[in-house]
């Protein structure tokens, strides 16, 4: 190993701080490595170990691992293959006194950065080999987490779009409008959903749920459960048939036993003049269009949430529509952030005042998209920010056939 002084190079190599892991036994070595560098890269921190189970155990806190082949508990390619099972993201360059290259091609294949030989490095070689390692290992990773970004995001939008589906609704007279808003965690999906069909008779079937919880499981949850929903609705099922087939569904397909749902579910009638409403520990609907301003609706029968008990009598609640209405369906996300400075929330109160202030049942019908946008941002300007659960919000406006 050349031993001539170097002064530190300027070339615009990894220059932050970093730790080396120098995994060495022969103390006149490993203290001409540290010579070596503290004249050639006086940035680098050197680590020094003597035995392959010191090096396990400290490779991942390290930026890169110095390795020698012959080593008290390993040698040859064995302790590299050891030290990059035990820190596959540390890049490790093999310095070792065996100048074979045939060694060096096969140490590379096997995951070495770089392969240099004692007798032939000197300290401006060997800090730059170090170096480029460094920067390699980073751009690695900055591109992996890359990559897993914009996995994830593919797999946000997939699941996404099973939350939230193109409604099945054929009347010209029936208007549906929905609208999503990730809370702060943006990076992970919730479980809010929601879904419209009309059966042949003309029944409008609306749903909207929210699986608690955030992230892939409970989002993937909630696309089960809104299949489920739609594929037994068009079979034209009861709707406590429904609900209690999505109950045991989703306690058969959660994966803690801890996890619920909250339901609303609405069957507006073909003449569009009642609605029956099944609320299983979901807020009621609001409705927009009569005298007096928006008001929630009078649900008198609120059954607990899918998934806490067993066998619930699901009964609707037969509520009568006026001529022309407005129904916001929401999940809790909308009314539980806060109503301005201070602890005091939102609510369903400031939700209706929030909904006259913009306009109310003129806009609903007029431009109900401008309003359920304008809506979410009234509220989420009132928080002070986006809330941190998600939001999902549906509006249905028909008139009287």
């Amino acid at each position: 190993m050349s031993t001539a002084p170097r002064t530190a190079t300027s070339d615009p190599d990894v220059r932050d701080p970093a730790v080396l892991l120098l995994v060495e036994d022969d103390e006149g070595d490993a203290f001409l490595v540290r010579e070596l560098l503290t004249e050639a890269a006086p940035e680098i921190a050197i680590t020094t170990v003597a035995t392959m189970a010191e090096a396990e155990a400290q490779a991942p806190r390290a930026d890169c691992a110095l390795l020698d082949l012959g080593l008290p508990d390993s040698s040859g390619l064995e302790g590299l293959v050891r030290l990059r099972r035990a820190a596959p993201e540390t890049p490790v360059v093999v310095l070792t006194g065996l100048a074979d290259a045939h060694l060096g091609i096969a140490a590379v294949r096997a995951g070495a950065h770089d392969y240099l030989s004692k007798g032939g490095v000197d300290g401006e070689r060997l800090a730059r080999a170090i170096r480029y390692a460094i920067a390699r290992g980073r751009a690695e990773r900055s591109e992996r987490a890359l990559l897993e970004a914009q996995i994830h995001a593919q797999e946000n939008a997939r699941l996404e779009r099973g939350l939230l589906p193109t409604a099945l609704v054929r009347d010209a007279g029936t208007r549906l409008i929905a609208g999503y808003r990730p809370g702060r965690r943006r990076a992970v999906l919730g479980g809010d959903f929601y879904d419209a069909v009309e059966l042949d008779d003309g029944t409008l079937h609306v749903a909207i749920g929210d699986v608690c919880g955030h992230g892939a499981d409970e989002a993937a949850l909630g696309v089960c459960l809104r299949i489920a929903w739609r594929a037994l609705t068009l079979a034209q099922r009861p709707a406590p048939e429904v609900l209690r087939t999505m109950d045991r569904l989703l306690v058969h397909e959660r994966h803690r036993p801890d996890l619920f749902t909250t339901f609303a579910l609405l069957a507006v009638a073909p003449d569009r003049r009642s609605v029956d409403v099944w609320l299983a520990g979901h807020p009621p609907p609001v409705l927009i269009g009569e005298p007096g301003g928006a008001r929630e609706l009078a649900v008198d029968r609120v059954h607990l949430p899918l998934g806490l008990v067993d066998d619930q009598r699901w009964e609707p609640r037969t509520i009568p529509l006026p001529e022309r209405w407005t129904l916001l369906l929401y999940t809790d996300g909308l009314i539980e952030g806060r109503a301005g400075d201070g602890p005091a929330r939102l609510g369903v109160d400031g939700l209706t005042a929030a909904v006259d202030a913009l306009g109310g049942a003129a806009r609903a019908t007029a431009a109900g998209d401008e309003l359920l946008a304008a809506l979410i941002d009234h509220v989420e300007e009132r928080n002070g920010g986006p809330h941190a659960d998600d939001v999902a919000a549906v509006l249905v406006s028909s008139s009287a056939r």
